[in-house]
């Protein structure tokens, strides 16, 4: 699967939106606020990640043959 499957497809949505927002009117402060969201919304996707790693670890498990 290539890494653009996993992109939005619309341009309307937040991610991508999200991509084109110009930072230039941000003050320090405001980006290192955004920096610190953006970091827990990664802590988040990766704790996802994490879990359905575990629930698919354990499914492959359980219907092993042999």
């Amino acid at each position: 699967m290539d890494m653009d499957d996993n992109l939005p497809l619309r341009g309307t949505d937040p991610l991508s939106q999200l991509l084109r927002q110009d930072l230039d009117p941000l003050s320090i402060d405001e980006l290192k606020e955004r920096i610190l969201a953006l970091k827990a919304e990664i802590a988040r996707c990766e704790t996802k990640i994490d879990a359905a790693s575990s629930h698919m670890s354990a499914a492959d498990a359980l219907f092993k043959k042999g």
